[in-house]
């Protein structure tokens, strides 16, 4: 069999820039790949790096007389493992063929949309992100014996967390703009429409959005996803309540083992500048309490160093949210936002999802930097 390379011009590539190279360790997709540069690979396989962020598939593909590596980028290990894959789903020494999209900087990488055996025609190592089908019949909120719901599992059941949310970034209530899976615009001239941003922030907004959210802090130096954006990532988040001490903990599935607390027992919302056990930094300072059947929280002292949602919709220190918790039945979890941000924002705005109750599983473990050098 012989190997070769479609849709790109192999000399005009300069050598392999390795995947995790710093500062590109988890990245946008649109904004490492162009998706306007389709590209075919053929080659064997030479390297499984099977670690998070994002799994990488080294591969030799015949150029003229020579073989030049490559490096195929795939989805991270745990939304493989749900998928049904292993790291020895695919081995050094297969032979592989690979549709995918072409690196922006022209190195030899490629992010893989499809990943097919050259012996089988088998494809492998793909990903399934919709959520599983809805239960037959709605099932009753589960409630603690005084009548709160509960935001997490019942008492000794199995684990579980909230995860598949109906919207992947912040925008307005009423508001209906295009986006892809990671807040990037299918039409940057809708970005005035997203939310009731001023003339600065609305400039940057667009200028992350024209760079396709290549600036986003979280995939260039792993900074959390605080505010609504935890509440949008595929690895979804854990609530465990300790009505003891009266706190919520907030176990977030979307980077190394991140979590913070939403304090019910009436303290004031004010925390340290620079961060302590109680106010890591990102997450700011959150207090909240129960009204009826929803749980509200107030968080402030934010600072700016993180996207407080995928997108890059900006924001300042002065940001305060408002965030609703309810669960109207066993298998929903609805979230509402309003937005108060007077450095940013011309007037307060709200924006709302639910999330799917994902039951028998524990939260994924995603380490953002793991492999990187």
């Amino acid at each position: 069999m012989s190997y070769g390379v479609h849709g790109v011009s192999v000399l005009l590539l300069a050598g392999l820039l390795v995947a995790a190279a710093p500062g590109e360790a988890h990245h946008s997709i649109l904004g490492k790949f162009d998706d306007t540069q389709p590209t075919t690979l053929e080659g064997v396989v030479t390297l499984v790096d099977w670690r998070s962020p994002h799994v990488h598939i080294f591969m030799n593909v015949r150029n003229g007389p020579r073989f030049d590596n490559w490096a195929v980028e795939i989805e991270s290990p745990d939304m493989l493992r749900k998928s049904g894959w292993a790291r020895d789903s695919v081995r050094p020494g297969d032979a592989i063929v690979v549709e995918g999209i072409a690196a922006r900087n022209g190195s030899r990488q490629v992010w893989g949309d499809s990943i097919v055996m050259s012996a089988t025609g088998r494809a492998v190592l793909g990903v399934d992100e919709s959520a599983p089908p809805a239960p037959l019949a709605s099932r009753p909120t589960p409630r603690w014996p005084d009548g709160q719901p509960r935001l997490g599992p019942l008492p000794g059941g199995v684990d579980g967390y909230w995860a598949y949310p109906t919207a992947v970034a912040l925008v307005e209530d009423g508001v209906d703009v295009a986006m892809n899976a990671g807040g990037l615009l299918d039409d940057i001239d809708d970005a005035a429409r997203v939310a009731p941003l001023q003339p600065w922030a609305l400039a940057l907004y667009r200028a992350r959005q024209s760079r396709h959210l290549r600036d986003d802090p979280t995939y260039l130096n792993c900074k959390p996803t605080s505010g609504p954006r935890q509440f949008h990532q595929p690895q979804g988040v854990q609530l465990i309540e300790d009505r003891v001490r009266e706190r919520v903990f907030v176990l977030v599935g979307s980077g190394n083992r991140n979590f913070h607390i939403f304090f019910l027992d009436g303290r004031e919302p004010v925390g340290q500048v620079g961060g302590d056990d109680d106010n890591p930094l990102y997450y700011g300072r959150s207090v909240g309490q129960w009204e009826d059947d929803t749980l509200v929280v107030e968080t402030t002292s934010f600072n700016e160093d993180f996207w407080f949602t995928n997108g890059g919709l900006p924001h300042t220190d002065r940001l305060r949210l408002t965030q609703r918790f309810s669960r109207p039945d066993f298998d929903t979890l609805r979230y509402e936002v309003t937005v108060d941000d007077p450095g940013a924002y011309t007037r307060p705005w709200t924006s709302s999802w639910t999330l799917r109750w994902v039951a028998g599983e524990e939260l994924p473990k995603h380490f953002c930097q793991e492999n990187r050098p």
